[in-house]
């Protein structure tokens, strides 16, 4: 099955305070979403990527892009508002099945194992979405106080969430674009199941300050 990467890149650094989308802010001096696609291109050299982000940072990209992929095929497309309506942004430009693996642009370090076990699953299941155990306790806020809950009940979702691609389509179909906070939540809400595959705990978001150190 052809294996396609929707890489969203819709940031605007205000957690990050920052006047540079945080996509953009240097890594060993590279850019984060460079970082990001190159662990896709490791992983295959021939997979179908598409980068997904604000209409008023495509020509910074397209610098980006001329700097480090001059020689490959990466296809671009504005989003939306929200992050569902820029995936679904990018899942226009798809128009066949096969896999596709929904990934932040601001988490550079996922694995060539992570995403390989992700379409693995998505092939096999439907629906391969990275997570981590928590290694906290976690209370759990109800009105003016906090209830302990047992942290083995709960992980920790990451990107890549991988797909087929029917079924995604079909997902966004069915539910449409709200506020949904990744993708797993929609294929859920539009009745498919969610199957989990181990991600890592290198493979951050980077989001705040602290996240860049």
């Amino acid at each position: 099955m052809e294996e396609y990467a929707i890489i969203v890149a819709g940031g605007i650094g205000s957690r990050m305070k920052s006047e540079v989308p945080k996509q953009f802010l240097l890594i060993d001096d590279v850019p984060i979403i460079v970082h990001s696609i190159s662990s896709f291109l490791n992983y295959d050299d021939n997979i179908n990527i598409i980068v997904v982000l604000p209409e008023a940072h495509i020509d910074r990209w397209k610098e980006i892009k001329s700097n480090y992929f001059s020689d490959i095929e990466i296809r671009t497309v504005s989003g939306g508002l929200t992050r569902s309506a820029s995936v679904l942004s990018g899942l226009t430009l798809i128009k066949k099945d096969g896999l596709v693996a929904i990934h932040d642009a601001v988490r550079p370090y996922v694995s060539s194992r992570t995403i390989s076990e992700s379409f693995k699953s998505a092939k096999d299941n439907g629906s391969g979405v990275s997570a981590v155990e928590l290694k906290d306790s976690i209370r759990e806020l109800e009105n003016d106080s906090s209830v302990a809950r047992d942290r083995s009940k709960y992980v920790l979702v990451q990107t890549p969430q991988t797909f087929r691609i029917d079924d995604l389509k079909k997902a966004y179909e069915k539910v449409g674009v709200r506020l949904f906070t990744d993708d797993a939540s929609v294929f859920e809400a539009a009745g498919y199941k969610v199957t989990l595959v181990k991600g890592s705990y290198d493979n951050i978001k980077i989001t705040t300050p602290e996240d860049l150190k």
